[in-house]
Parts: structure tokens; sequence; C-alpha cells
């Protein structure tokens, strides 16, 4: 029976020892908490997102395919994006298109369950974190490397969340309405990808690619 009640003892320590690891972090230190990837990559973590058309695109208008990458350094560094989308009309005038992080990771109903704007100080349009601007195409295409005040650690982590690319041009809050402040007036949603980690292999491939091009 003492044999039996040391094990019965000892079980009961160890259930509680692995409850308490399961406890969430309430201690303002948790802030820049991240994944186990973070250590397997030299303390810099990588996304992925992968664009393709709404499922609800109107008649007409473009149907834009390419990939957005992510890259930041833990727990603090700059957060880097790379964006890289074709299927934009050729020409000599292309028309600048908004790119933003939007609430929701839901593709329910094309792009158009992906919510608002990500704002999650509740501040005006283009003071959200994920407000990258506009981008004009060259030769159809969006070939770029930016740096933004999202994140992809802690709290306000953008992971799980959705990029979204416009038909127009953002008037970046200037344009004198309500619209202007929430999302720039910028139109329909051509394309829209969930943010999810990944390898670092894609964001070395290309970004290679772009300093060679460059070179």
């Amino acid at each position: 029976m003492r044999q039996y009640g040391s094990i019965s003892m000892w079980v009961t320590t160890l259930v509680v020892v692995l409850l308490a690891g399961c406890q969430p972090c309430v201690s303002a230190d948790c802030d820049t908490m991240g994944p186990p990837e973070i250590s397997q990559q030299n303390d810099t973590l990588y996304a992925a997102c992968k664009m393709r058309p709404s499922t609800s695109l109107a008649e007409g208008l473009p149907k834009v395919y390419g990939q957005v990458l992510f890259k930041q350094d833990y727990p603090e560094g700059k957060l880097k994006v790379l964006l890289r989308f074709s299927g934009f009309p050729r020409g000599s005038n292309p028309e600048p298109r908004a790119i933003h992080i939007h609430q929701y990771g839901d593709l329910s109903r094309g792009c158009d369950s992906t919510g608002g704007h990500y704002n999650p100080d509740s501040v005006d349009h283009p003071n959200h974190p994920g407000d990258f601007g506009n981008f004009e195409s060259q030769q159809g295409k969006i070939n770029t490397v930016i740096e933004s005040e999202a994140t992809l650690f802690g709290s306000q982590s953008v992971i799980g969340r959705a990029v979204v690319i416009h038909e127009k041009i953002d008037d970046l809050g200037r344009g004198g309405d309500a619209g202007s402040l929430l999302h720039g007036n910028a139109g329909r949603r051509l394309g829209c990808c969930i943010i999810g980690i990944s390898s670092p292999n894609l964001w070395n491939m290309y970004a290679n690619n772009m300093r060679l091009r460059r070179n």
C-alpha cells in the first residue's frame, strides 16, 4: 500500500507541474513571446501568405496571384514584408493598388469575410499597423520589399490574419469622408490570403532573386 501511495503522489505532482506549464502567461514580459520556430531559425520568425483572386471577384477585375512573405527578428526587430504579385493589366500608366492587413483570416465568403483593417489600437486609417500603402505594377507585376509597423510577435501578432489587395489607390486618410478614415476608399477586394508561420526557404529564395536582378 505504501508503494501505491508513493506512485499516486508522484503522478499527482506530475499532473500539477504539467498543468502549471499550460497556464496562460499574464505578466508584461509575455507580450513579446513567440512560437518555438524562433529558436529553430536563429531568433528570426518567418511567415507566408499565398495570394489568390477573391472567389467573389467581379467580372472584368484583374485576377491577382502571388505571395506575401514576412521576416522579423526576435523580439523587437522591424518586420520586413516581401510583396510578389502578378496578374495586373500591362500598360504604360499602371494604376496604384492598395494593400492592407485585415482583421480575420476567414475566406468563407472570399475576401469579403476578412473584415475591416486590422486595427488593434482603434485609430484612424492610415495608422493601422498593416496599412502597407500603394504599389504600382511593372509589366503586370509587383515585386518589392517594405518595412511595416505590424508584428509577428505578442498579443498584436498578425499571424492568422489576412492580407488583401484592393482595386484602387488608397487615399491615405485624406479623402474627407468616413470611408477614408476606415479603409482609404481603396475599392473592392481583388485578392487575399491568410498569414501563417513558414520556413525561411521562400523568403531566402525570392529575396536572393530580387538582389540578383538589382545587381
